[in-house]
């Protein structure tokens, strides 16, 4: 797997179909999530505040997104039409990827990582 020091290198490094929809997924993040940082995990685009929000990945039919298990769970109903797995989902790169929805499931996880360092306290 090739290391990358930042998401412009990770997203630069994608064909160019896909660097759309990521540079796509990267703005409605850092839309809603603003004082998140950006970081690569594991190989992947990551947001962080107080520990890791969600990843996000160009995988070879689809956009990997990865919000942890409980940011599935809590839009079971509105995944629906994905592949999900226990921590990931899958959006194919032939249909409209969901981005208020990739949003809302960062929002989400930023209220969760919030919660728990305030229960910390």
């Amino acid at each position: 797997m090739k290391e990358y020091t930042n998401v412009d290198a990770y997203i630069q490094d994608q064909p160019s179909e896909k660097q759309y929809l990521l540079k796509e997924i990267r703005k409605h993040l850092l839309k809603v999530v603003p004082d998140a940082t950006e970081a690569i995990k594991y190989g992947m685009p990551t947001l962080v505040l107080h520990g890791n929000l969600v990843h996000y990945a160009a995988q070879k039919n689809h956009i990997g997104y990865y919000p942890a298990p409980s940011g599935i769970t809590a839009f079971k109903n509105e995944l629906q039409p994905y592949h999900t797995s226990k921590g990931a989902i899958q959006f194919p790169i032939d249909q409209p990827i969901p981005y208020d929805l990739i949003a809302k499931i960062a929002i989400f996880r930023k209220e969760e990582n919030l919660n728990k360092m305030a229960s910390k306290n």
